[in-house]
């Protein structure tokens, strides 16, 4: 039966009005609540998503620390120290050049090829507004979801990352100030052209090449640069006998390349993990709790298949295989660490580390003399593991294959050119002498373990440049 008509003199009409009108009056007061509660959200996203950027990009900063305790313990005793002054200065040099130059052309107005010169890269208009005391500059700023600089510096250590991969590869040989030069045009131009392909918007990227965290734009543009300098500047004196036999180079300090390795796997969480660029919800969280777990299953992969294929391709059991199979399962696994199911990490990560191993042998084989193994870690499971995306993530194989060989042309030529230039100028590699007396004592007059008498090896006799 329906409710008789309400009359506007009944009691009954009067409380209706009564509850519609508090109604509306409660309305009214949460609307301001509600869009203050819409603020505080958006706040506390920026924040988390700043503290984000910051937190993962001083892990990744970490990680320098992990190339220099590879790299000094994986040479002889007489090279130690300047492998500390090549890694602290090489980050130093990203930081400048990246600062001054490489971001900008990177990421600012970028067309299908580079960006802009965008000089200096700094905090935004409204950032700068809001830190000089204008309240109404703050909405600009959250609506950006993260600070500027926060950016920047997330971006800018993963140049000096790239860096470190041909310090290692050129080691105990390469002119200290060629390599500093080298550097700097690596981390001004060549990394940021890569990059402005690829996650600037450019040319790779609207084909839709996907690459995570940088398997290819990061690491593989590493090992191109480092596996350009290793056939400029030659191998080691004596390193491939006449004979055709090799000789093994016996590292300085086994616990410290152990180490290092250990640090750039705790580095890669930050380099993986934060690459998820945002830390303001749960399924952020998430999809970053599955980043680190991917990343953790494809190292522990990778150190497992060099322990196990190390014996049959290299003919012995090899520690530095293990660990080089280690960060060629991180460097696989980079391009989609982002992949929900963690059985195909295990897959990126094994085949990773597969491809390393061989990739020594044939390194061995074509008389290229790697010191740290940084071509096949970087190069070949970087490649294999953009490549992966196709199989695991969704990725396109003939784009790609696109992006691998366009990024490897344009950085081994540039590359390739440069080293020859500076060769022809003021030279790439130290002298025979200072070679054997070590770089330590010739070039820094300084020994990272003066207890040691540096004794001149007899063995260092053999000619470097003749393949016979």
């Amino acid at each position: 039966m329906p409710a008789p008509p309400l009359s506007t003199r009944s009691p009954r009409f009067r409380r209706v009005s009564m509850g519609l009108g508090a109604l509306a009056i409660t309305g009214l007061l949460f609307i301001p609540r509600v869009a203050a509660a819409q603020d505080a959200v958006a706040d506390t996203a920026f924040v988390l998503n700043t503290f984000s950027f910051l937190i993962w990009g001083a892990l990744v900063m970490w990680m320098c620390a992990g190339f220099t305790m590879l790299e000094s313990g994986s040479v002889r005793s007489k090279n130690a120290s300047v492998i500390c002054l090549k890694n602290i200065g090489l980050y130093s040099i990203a930081g400048l050049t990246y600062y001054i130059v490489g971001y900008g052309l990177m990421y600012v107005d970028v067309g299908s090829v580079i960006g802009s010169f965008d000089w200096f890269y700094g905090p935004s208009a409204d950032e700068i507004a809001l830190l000089g005391g204008d309240a109404g500059a703050a909405a600009a700023v959250v609506d950006n979801g993260y600070s500027v600089t926060s950016d920047w510096f997330f971006q800018m250590v993963f140049v000096a990352t790239t860096a470190s991969i041909v310090s290692g590869a050129l080691a105990e040989r390469v002119n200290l100030w060629a390599f500093f030069v080298f550097t700097a045009v690596l981390t001004a131009f060549i990394y940021p052209v890569v990059g402005a392909w690829t996650w600037g918007g450019g040319w790779l990227s609207q084909m839709g090449f996907q690459d995570f965290a940088g398997s290819t734009i990061v690491h593989s543009t590493g090992g191109w640069a480092a596996l350009a300098g290793a056939i400029v500047v030659g191998p080691r004196w004596g390193k491939y006998r006449k004979d055709g036999t090799v000789k093994v180079t016996a590292p300085s300090n086994i616990p410290a390349v152990t180490l290092g390795v250990f640090i750039l796997w705790l580095g890669w969480f930050g380099f993986n993990g934060g690459s998820v660029l945002a830390l303001g919800s749960a399924a952020d969280a998430v999809a970053m709790s599955n980043v680190l777990v991917n990343t953790n299953l494809a190292a522990a992969a990778g150190v497992v298949t060099g322990i196990f294929v190390s014996k049959p391709i290299l003919g012995r059991t090899d520690l530095f295989a293990a660990l080089n199979g280690g960060i060629a399962g991180l460097v696989a696994i980079t391009a989609g660490p982002d992949i929900v199911d963690g059985r195909w990490a295990l897959s990126i990560g094994a085949v990773g580390g597969l491809l390393c191993v061989a990739g020594l042998k044939l390194l061995e084989v074509r008389r290229i003399d790697d010191v740290v193994g940084a071509v096949p870690a970087h190069l070949f499971a970087g490649a294999w593991g953009t490549l992966a995306v196709c199989i695991a993530g969704g990725g396109d194989f003939v784009t790609q294959l696109t992006g691998i060989a366009a990024v490897g042309a344009f950085v081994f030529t540039i590359s390739w050119i440069l080293w020859t230039v500076l060769e022809k100028t003021m030279g790439v590699r130290v002298s025979r002498s200072v070679e054997e007396i070590g770089q330590d004592a010739a070039e820094l007059g300084i020994d990272a373990y003066p207890e040691f008498v540096l004794m001149v090896d007899p063995d260092d006799g053999g000619d470097f440049r003749d393949p016979d």
